[in-house]
């Protein structure tokens, strides 16, 4: 009787075995559903350098130069990505009816705005630039060449939804 059990038992482990491994589950489009990615602390602290990083280099590869980062920028980027949040919509303005031109002088900046660009996404900020870059009017943006700083904010909800804000400026 043992010895049918360790056989059954057996066969039932290698026939596990051949089964195909799951694949990632497929969303009502026939795309995979992404997985949240997490802003943990540390990438938290990593996520400005990566993104004027991978600007740098966007960047260098038409001639235009270097995007340094705002703290204005950057606070009035974290400020509306948190309002997007609690508005459950990505769009320009806030709930207060401010425009990006309103809020980065709310935050002290003296400078010109370039542009904006927004998101609603579960990916970090590497797809996520990835994605304004696919869009000419993001993309643009991003690429100005009058353009010498960059703001980047976010804010992710508890559900794993992140709300993106990039701001270029001179």
């Amino acid at each position: 009787m043992l010895n049918l059990r360790i056989l059954a038992l057996m066969s039932a482990l290698a026939l596990s075995a051949c089964m195909p491994a799951a694949g990632p589950q497929l969303g009502p489009d026939g795309k995979p559903i992404p997985v949240a990615y997490t802003i943990t602390p540390k990438e938290a602290a990593a996520i400005p350098t990566r993104v004027i990083g991978q600007v740098a280099t966007l960047r260098a590869n038409v001639g235009a130069g270097p995007l340094t980062i705002n703290p204005q920028l950057n606070a009035a980027a974290v400020a509306h990505a948190r309002d997007m949040s609690a508005q459950n919509r990505a769009w320009h303005f806030g709930s207060d009816g401010s425009s990006p031109l309103d809020r980065v002088q709310r935050q002290g900046f003296m400078g010109h705005l370039v542009g904006e660009n927004i998101s609603e996404t579960y990916e970090n900020e590497i797809a996520t630039l990835n994605a304004w870059m696919q869009e000419r009017d993001t993309r643009d943006i991003i690429m100005d060449p009058s353009a010498t700083q960059l703001g980047i904010g976010w804010y992710q909800e508890p559900g794993g939804k992140i709300w993106w804000v990039l701001l270029t400026g001179r």
